[in-house]
């Protein structure tokens, strides 16, 4: 109830306050995203027109890095004052791995200023593409974080915007998972993290109050103790209308927030969210599972390439599941033909030369002191006008024991409409060779955990050979017949022990996941034996 004084002056009751004060915030909050939607539209101009001129945006860049690099040790050492041309730069720098870099890394680690990029770095992030045990740690500078990791953030959301005109990210809250970061102990002042955890600690002021969870329990290393928390938050705040992640954990905050709520669904946690943005890995195999959570089919799903070695493309038509190649941001980019992989001394090719339908490994150099590196990621250009892309896999993660050549897109692939025909749910799955014994052929063998099995196993491992084999037309050579290669084999494992290994590894959560193929048995060996020793002490 209103009250009017003398002075014409209305008291509000408490409760009219309240409505009064919300109705106030929402307002603000609303004019502040109508704010962010013209500068996104900005800034989506901005990137239709540098991607209509690639070529002389990335030598321009490439010109720039050089620049800032010449006195540095590394410059030094190859003479960059004097590289003037991509060409030039091509035949004095040879390609790098992280062994040949890791010498300097480890010195910019401990302090030492212009090793291979100008001033000091004070950020590494920790690359954790398998599960070895071994990191690798790449330098993030304050160039690279600024220009790489954080532009290609906001790029991604003026896509989002674009493709979405209801977006509503800074009207309501957005989550983020993120890993974790921690002094370098023979170094403190040196950081390191996953590259979410460092772009979170760095998230600009004006970001801030639009997401959750707070910094703490963001870039908490408990990984356990965080999902807990994560659900938490999420319960809480009914309005997230974004989520980012890796699809594993995601799908674990999912089971974790039902198993707290009661919900059916995740639509009936947060009834406003729009949209999913993810990356790390394919997309494909986890689709079900995320439609599941959401059923409605109002969520937007957008894929980021954002490595630890930077920010390379983003998904801009949500239409197309191809990925638009970021020009300016930092990265000049280089890649290696099939042929070349494996090579002493391997050449590759200007983004100029690169053809539709082939797969490349990407080679790049950055605003971090990354120079002619080789990331291990292999590539396929989907469109040559603009340059966009499909990640395909990994130069370490295929299974070609037999000249097959099967690779990641494959097995995502095959796998995808399987489970389509069959109305199965797959939420982990690895692949390695069994080799010819004295009176067996070889073949494949495929561990899965299933979130909806099949009703007959053995019709569904039909069914994923037969998929297979019309995707890989090298695989259906080795099939036929069942001359050279078995039809592959499956074997179903409990769920959460995939899980269960990771964790026993130290590899929970962050970018951490299970490696989908390998040309060896080592991945699949030891989770066969870690299986095998759980139930042995049940």
């Amino acid at each position: 109830m209103v009250v009017w004084q003398h002075h014409n002056f209305p008291v509000f009751s408490h409760e009219e306050s309240d409505l009064l004060h919300t109705a106030t915030i929402y307002s603000m909050r609303k004019q502040i995203n109508q704010c962010f939607r013209w500068y996104y539209r900005q800034r989506y101009l901005k990137i239709k027109r540098i991607v209509e001129r690639p070529h002389e945006t990335q030598r321009a860049l490439l010109l720039q890095l050089l620049r800032a690099a010449e006195q540095t040790e590394w410059g030094l050492q190859f003479g960059y004052r004097h590289l003037k041309t991509p060409e030039a730069y091509a035949r004095a720098v040879p390609v790098q791995d992280y062994e040949s870099l890791k010498p300097y890394i480890q010195r910019m680690m401990y302090g030492e200023k212009d090793i291979l990029w100008s001033d000091q770095v004070r950020w590494f992030s920790k690359s954790s593409g398998t599960t070895e045990d071994k990191s690798k740690f790449i330098p993030v500078s304050r160039q690279n974080l600024r220009q790489c990791h954080i532009r290609g953030t906001w790029d991604t959301m003026a896509c989002f915007y674009a493709n979405r005109p209801d977006a509503r990210q800074f009207e309501c809250k957005s989550m983020v998972m993120g890993g974790s970061l921690k002094p370098f102990a023979p170094y403190p002042r040196t950081m390191t993290g996953d590259v979410s955890a460092v772009m979170i600690s760095h998230m600009p002021w004006v970001g801030r109050p639009f997401f959750i969870p707070d910094f703490e329990t963001a870039l908490l290393d408990d990984w356990e103790e965080k999902v807990e928390r994560l659900a938490l938050a999420g319960i809480r705040e009914p309005n997230v209308v974004m989520i980012g992640g890796v699809p594993t954990w995601t799908l674990v905050l999912f089971r974790r927030i039902l198993e707290i709520t009661g919900k059916s669904n995740m639509e009936e946690v947060w009834p406003h969210l729009q949209g999913y943005i993810h990356g790390g890995v394919s997309f494909v195999p986890y689709r079900t599972q995320f439609e599941a959570y959401f059923p409605s089919g109002k969520i937007s799903y957008q894929e980021i390439y954002n490595a630890s070695e930077g920010y390379f493309a983003i998904q801009d038509d949500f239409g197309s599941d191809d990925m638009l190649l970021l020009l300016d941001n930092g990265v000049y980019y280089e890649f290696l033909p099939v042929e070349e992989w494996g090579a002493s001394n391997p050449q590759a090719i200007p983004l100029s030369e690169v053809e539709a339908g082939k797969n490349y490994a990407l080679v790049i150099s950055t605003n971090a002191g990354l120079w002619r590196y080789m990331l291990g990621d292999t590539v396929m250009f989907t469109s040559l006008a603009p340059y966009k892309i499909k990640i395909t896999g990994r130069t370490k993660q295929f299974v070609n024991a037999f000249g097959e050549e099967v690779v990641v897109e494959n097995t995502d692939k095959a796998l995808a409409e399987t489970c389509l025909q069959l109305d199965v749910i797959v939420s982990e799955y690895t692949v390695a060779p069994v080799y010819f014994g004295a009176a067996s052929k070889g073949g494949h063998e495929w561990l899965i955990e299933f979130e909806r099995p099949p009703e007959n196993l053995k019709a569904f491992a039909q069914l994923l050979d037969q998929n297979l084999q019309k995707i890989n037309s090298d695989y259906e050579a080795k099939r036929f017949k069942s001359i050279a290669l078995a039809p592959l084999k499956t074997k179903v494992l409990p769920k959460g022990t995939f899980h269960n290994w990771l964790k026993s590894k130290g590899k929970l959560g962050g970018q951490h996941k299970v490696p989908r193929l390998a040309n060896h048995r080592q991945y699949i060996d030891e989770i066969l034996d870690f299986l095998q020793g759980s139930q042995s002490t049940v």
